[in-house]
């Protein structure tokens, strides 16, 4: 269960980080409004709060097994909302990112 509540957790923060910065990639990039910085800067702000409710793995663990499940969720995200397709590559490599994150988080470590 706390596995589950701490993949979870990853998932939202990633997608607040993600989101925080495809907003203002849409106004630089794309022309879209400058009012997309206000909630890209609410995102953002979500996102480094979510960071401090992540397990006491020590900062460097939480921040590394997050890195995995941020890679899931960016090729998702380069998916279904951008619309390009994941390659076999694409698919490997978050599957590599995944079992290293298993690995941080579930491993017995002695502190």
């Amino acid at each position: 269960m706390l596995f589950c509540k701490t993949v979870l957790l990853f998932v939202v923060t990633a997608l607040a980080e993600i989101l925080g910065c495809y907003l203002p990639y849409l106004w630089l990039c794309r022309g879209a409004s400058a009012a997309l910085l206000v909630p890209a800067a609410l995102s953002l702000g979500s996102f480094a709060w979510l960071l401090t409710l992540h397990p006491s793995l020590g900062a460097g663990r939480a921040y590394a097994a997050y890195g995995g499940v941020y890679v899931a969720v960016a090729v998702i995200w380069m998916w279904r909302v951008e619309g390009v397709i994941p390659d076999r590559w694409d698919l490997l490599g978050t599957a590599l990112a995944v079992v290293g994150m298993s690995v941080i988080v579930l491993a017995p470590h002695s502190r």
